[in-house]
């Protein structure tokens, strides 16, 4: 079994199409827009080349055969008790030993670079996308999540790498029945008059980037890894999404005209994507459209719940879901709910999406592979 670095254009094309061979039989299977995955590999469009360096690897048999890929990298960004890199992009055959020698190489290329652990799979870049092994859940996996077959779990375990930590995704379905408490704190918050709240416009994107971004500071900035954002970094993703924004689904409330909560949600893009194997040029594009038009989409993805901290447990919480889910369930054909992982360091942020009235939908992990054996394993911290 040998290395081969990915340099060449066949070697990208290799690295793209192996996980849609080895996973041919599996119905659960999207394939990632390849421009998404080629985006991390990028220096032009990855800031995170920066102040790092990533290399990807195919590895074939003895009759120069794929039988596995990764990419491994370091980043001064991610800031560990003790220096850790990071690789993701893994898919291999079920084989232990083709496992082993993938981690072993990864292993060696990062204490070449002065590592002592390495996590993964994780991504070149930021938590939202291409983070952690699916372990629990195999059905279709949400836009930029992650998904591979049952045995990578016993690959990793078998190795000796071991969870840092867990990614729990929660979801529920449109029309189960909304808490009795909620439909109460709807009653009780719908007689202030100096409450309101409104559904978001594409008309009005920069307002609404604007609210976000205040509620969003307000709410998450000082809450566990939370940072400052702003405003023309919302506005910046907020026309991103302006394609796929569905305005019946995200809802924002007021006290007046000041913004004190909002609930984003969009359609899963995946619904869509999975016709397209991958690519999105010219023909995908006008293929993307029609698919839009006429195959309605069942799922839908919260991607960010906040309250200003002078209004949390006081009911806004209740009357945002309730007003937003009755609208939505009346003028949309969502039938599922399905929100982006939480860490289960983070059990406040686990705690409002139970408010919610959700259940675990799927569980991902973060694994860390020590390499000093006789060290100590600690898991993430809580926050």
């Amino acid at each position: 079994m040998k290395a081969v670095k990915v340099v060449s254009d066949d070697h990208v094309k290799e690295f793209l199409n192996f996980p849609s061979k080895l996973f041919s039989k599996d119905t659960n299977y999207i394939r990632p827009l390849d421009q998404d995955v080629e985006a991390v590999f990028n220096p032009v469009k990855n800031k995170f080349f920066r102040s790092g360096e990533c290399e990807r690897f195919l590895f074939t048999n003895e009759r120069n055969e794929t039988v596995g890929k990764i990419a491994v990298f370091i980043s001064k960004k991610y800031k560990q008790k003790q220096p850790t890199g990071g690789f993701g992009f893994f898919d291999c055959i079920n084989d232990q030993e083709t496992a082993n020698f993938i981690f072993d190489f990864v292993k060696n290329w990062l204490q070449d670079k002065g590592m002592e652990a390495m996590d993964g799979p994780i991504n070149f870049g930021e938590r939202d996308k291409f983070w952690g092994l699916l372990i629990e859940g195999f059905s279709e996996p949400l836009y930029g999540m992650n998904y591979n077959p049952h045995y990578y779990k016993e690959l990793f375990e078998n190795y000796g790498f071991q969870i840092y930590f867990n990614q729990l995704c929660f979801g529920r379905k449109i029309h189960d029945e909304v808490a009795e408490n909620f439909i109460q704190m709807h009653e009780r918050i719908s007689k202030n008059k100096e409450i309101s709240a409104r559904r978001m416009k594409v008309q009005q994107l920069e307002k609404f980037a604007a609210d976000f971004t205040e509620i969003y500071n307000k709410a998450w900035a000082n809450h566990g890894e939370g940072k400052q954002i702003s405003n023309a970094q919302t506005l910046k993703i907020f026309k991103t999404l302006k394609p796929v924004i569905n305005e019946h689904i995200s809802w924002f409330v007021y006290e007046n005209e000041k913004p004190i909560a909002m609930w984003m949600n969009i359609p899963d893009l995946n619904q869509w994507f999975k016709y397209l194997d991958g690519k999105f040029g010219l023909w995908q594009k006008l293929k993307f459209l029609l698919v839009k038009k006429f195959r309605k989409n069942k799922k839908m993805v919260g991607l960010v719940f906040g309250v200003i901290p002078e209004w949390q447990k006081k009911g806004i919480d209740g009357f945002m879901i309730w007003e937003g889910t009755r609208h939505f369930r009346k003028t949309t054909a969502f039938e599922d709910y399905e929100m982006q992982w939480i860490g289960d360091f983070n059990p406040k942020m686990m705690k409002i999406a139970e408010n919610l009235e959700t259940e675990v939908t799927r569980k991902l992990a973060t694994y860390r592979y020590l390499f000093d054996r006789n060290k100590k394993f600690e898991r993430h911290k809580m926050l």
